[in-house]
């Protein structure tokens, strides 16, 4: 049997944001691993210009993006035990936030194939 697509039953606000600090966690230089195995803390967040920023290789617009800035958002990932956050200064993505499935990665990372 397959694995269940969202078994947190995250919200569309929640995904997108999860997705958002689980490519910030794999940039190169963008967040610190830890404290614990497997995690990753972000405390500096991409700024907007215009209607998107750039993460990565990648743009977001800026309406995908708008739970990194959301302190009820981030209750609600630590909540659901995919993230701690200490609002509005850092947010820390467990290992299960980490390997979370979002299912919305292709929908707000989008990528130039040139």
């Amino acid at each position: 049997m397959a694995p269940k697509a969202n078994p947190l039953k995250l919200n569309p606000l929640q995904l997108r944001t999860l997705t958002l600090l689980q490519a910030m966690a794999r940039i190169p230089g963008a967040a610190n691993a830890g404290p614990g195995p497997g995690e990753a803390t972000i405390s500096h967040f991409p700024p907007a210009h215009g209607d998107h920023f750039h993460l990565g290789d990648a743009v977001v617009r800026s309406s995908d993006a708008t739970g990194l800035f959301n302190e009820k958002v981030w209750n609600a990932l630590t909540r659901k035990g995919v993230a701690r956050g200490d609002w509005p200064h850092s947010i820390t993505l467990t290992m299960d936030g980490m390997n979370y499935e979002t299912g919305v990665v292709d929908q707000i990372l989008h990528r130039s194939n040139h």
